[in-house]
């Protein structure tokens, strides 16, 4: 069986991967689960060169090793709010200095937005794919969704900015919704079904 190896080290976000990926025939795979100990630096201006280069990195030494039947997918993601012209965008996860600190992240994104009004705190999630395959082709997808950040964290669930962002069309923020509400509308959700198709081709 083929295998996807997902080039990422965030636990939170391989699960919703591995959730939305798994009628695929495809075996999932995490960096971890290969034993491969690399953390590709993310320094591209855009969602996609750092995607890019992620997935470039992994395939390029899994490919030395001498694998075959594989390929490789990377996702960059984040939050543009509208107001602060497309902050935090590529630097959601360090928004606060502090690489994957949700909890300063939210923080200062609050702070940032503080007293401004509800119709002002559009933004939305941005998901980037790419993928590469053994053969060296290059394929890649974007995922969006519109919502809005509110004034207080709301939910338990998901993670980053989730509690901040409202989707309007199911009344509840991401960080409200089971895993499987948030993974059929989000921008992960919608970037991962458009990859589907694109695989299902390759396999």
């Amino acid at each position: 069986m083929k295998k996807l190896i997902l080039a990422s080290n965030n636990k939170k976000k391989i699960k919703e991967m591995k959730e939305i990926l798994k009628d695929l025939d495809i075996e999932v795979m995490s960096l971890e689960n290969e034993n491969i100990d690399i953390d590709v630096v993310e320094d591209g201006n855009t969602f996609e060169e750092n995607a890019k280069k992620k997935a470039k990195e992994i395939y390029e030494y899994v490919i030395e090793r001498g694998d075959k039947d594989f390929i490789v997918l990377a996702d960059d993601s984040g939050l543009a709010v509208e107001y602060l012209n497309g902050e935090p965008g590529i630097y959601s996860a360090r928004y606060a200095g502090e690489h994957g600190n949700d909890a300063k992240n939210n923080e200062k994104l609050l702070e940032n937005l503080r007293g401004v009004e509800a119709t002002d705190r559009t933004a939305k999630f941005i998901c980037q794919l790419a993928m590469f395959t053994d053969q060296g082709e290059y394929f890649k997808v974007t995922g969006e969704v519109e919502g809005r950040i509110i004034e207080e964290l709301h939910g338990e669930g998901g993670f980053g900015y989730d509690p901040l962002f409202f989707y309007e069309p199911l009344d509840k923020t991401f960080g409200e919704l089971t895993s499987e509400e948030k993974n059929h509308i989000s921008h992960r959700g919608v970037a991962l079904k458009e990859f589907k198709k694109v695989i299902s081709e390759l396999l």
